[in-house]
């Protein structure tokens, strides 16, 4: 690379990859080869201005290692954009060299000069810190009255710089492909997170619709209907009528505010500051739910009653309250029971929220499978929402001789976690 032009950067910055590191070994190795060959040099050098000139070498190399072996995110890049510096290091190395004698630890040195250009500059400054290094090597045997080396020893070295700048070079490409490969892992493990979290958003919107507003629309198309087929005969009470048709109001409105209700959850999800009181929620619910089907339901606390239940953050919150209620609502849909009970408190470091029904309880070999397939959702998303928050889900008789048990229990290590 000619001397007048900057050095491209490269795609990715020296700083943040491993080329960083390998460039700080190399001017580290220099240090300690400079330090080595120092007093050979010194001692070598011929008094009066030769010494000087090689005390001079000796500073100015040594602490320009020092200083990008130290703080290389500061000055490396400035060693990037001006390969003049890395010519005038050579140089002044090159006056070491001529004192200290090419037998010395400093023709490390010298071949550490190509292979640190090839990490920094590419082919084409390898090859031209590897010519100059070679160069200087060469006229450094040829003026020299003491060795006579034969030809082979003489190009050894100058051999060596070619084949470290080759090094480097290669070095070079790999990390930075490298890098550029690890960028690419990382923007393809980015798009599949994005696309993971819409499908999770979907699924947990779908999960909702089906436990809250879709379940009640249902409800109002029947009442709807049997509100037609009682207008529709020939005697119709009026009393009847009226109450029908209150039936469809009601769940109309029903429909409404748990729509309502859908929408505020969805807008408090960036902002999980208001916790809520699950036990004194799951009695309210449980108390509707016993004056909207005419079932007896009853709530009662269980547990230690001396341990306080840390204030659950609002997602936790509604996934366990949404749990207990379709619980509630699937025993009135599909079991007939006479009798439902719904249990919370706090047993050693657990939370266990129990729903038990006294109906005619889940068929024999029912698996999640065969819900999802047949198009129940509604266990599937009880088992999905209790996976969510951390809770363990038990769905069966439980230690009773008929019905349906739903089982929650929470860790409290959990709760205080999603506090935190």
């Amino acid at each position: 690379m000619p001397t007048h032009a900057p050095a491209p950067a490269p795609t990715i910055p020296l700083q943040a990859n491993a080329l960083q590191a390998m460039c700080r070994q190399v001017f580290g190795f220099r240090l300690a080869m400079i330090a080595l060959a120092s007093p050979a040099a010194l001692l070598n050098a011929a008094p009066g201005l030769g010494a000087r000139l090689v005390a001079a070498a000796v500073l100015v190399t040594f602490m320009g290692s020092y200083v990008l072996f130290r703080d290389w995110e500061r000055f490396g890049p400035l060693l990037l954009r001006h390969p003049t510096l890395l010519a005038a290091d050579t140089l002044f190395g090159a006056l070491l060299l001529i004192s200290a004698g090419p037998d010395t630890t400093l023709a490390y040195v010298s071949v550490c000069t190509p292979l640190l250009a090839g990490l920094v500059y590419g082919w084409r400054g390898a090859g031209c810190f590897a010519s100059l290094q070679g160069l200087i090597l060469v006229t450094v045997y040829a003026s020299s009255k003491d060795l006579h080396p034969t030809v082979a020893e003489a190009l050894l070295l100058p051999g060596l710089c070619v084949v470290t700048g080759a090094m480097g070079v290669t070095l070079r490409n790999l990390l930075l492909r490298f890098g550029a490969a690890t960028q690419a892992l990382t923007s393809v493990q980015a798009r599949l997170a994005a696309t993971e979290a819409v499908a999770t958003e979907r699924t947990r919107l779908a999960r909702e619709m089906h436990d809250s507003v879709a379940k009640t629309l249902h409800g109002v198309a029947l009442a709807a209907e049997g509100l037609a087929s009682s207008a529709a005969a020939a005697n119709t009470d009026p009393t009847l009528l009226k109450n029908q048709a209150d039936l469809v109001a009601r769940s109309a409105r029903r429909a409404a505010a748990e729509s309502r209700e859908l929408l505020a959850d969805l807008r408090r999800q960036a902002t999980p500051d208001h916790p809520t009181d699950v036990m004194a929620e799951l009695a309210a619910r449980t108390t509707d739910f016993s004056t909207r089907t005419n079932i007896p339901a009853t709530y009662h606390p269980t547990g230690d009653h001396k341990t306080t239940l840390p204030p659950l953050p609002p997602t936790v919150a509604r996934n366990l309250l949404t749990i207990a209620t379709e619980a509630m609502e699937n025993a009135h849909r599909h079991a007939s029971p006479t009798q439902v009970d719904v249990s919370a408190g706090v047993h050693g470091d657990l939370l266990r929220i129990t729903v038990y029904d006294d109906g005619r309880g889940l068929p024999e070999n029912t698996t999640l499978e065969q819900l999802g397939r047949a198009g129940h959702f509604g266990l599937v998303g009880m088992v999905e929402r209790a996976a969510s928050v951390g809770a363990r889900i038990r769905i069966g008789r439980g230690d009773h001789p008929k019905g349906t048990e739903v089982r929650l229990e929470l860790p409290l290590a959990t709760i205080r976690e999603e506090a935190a």
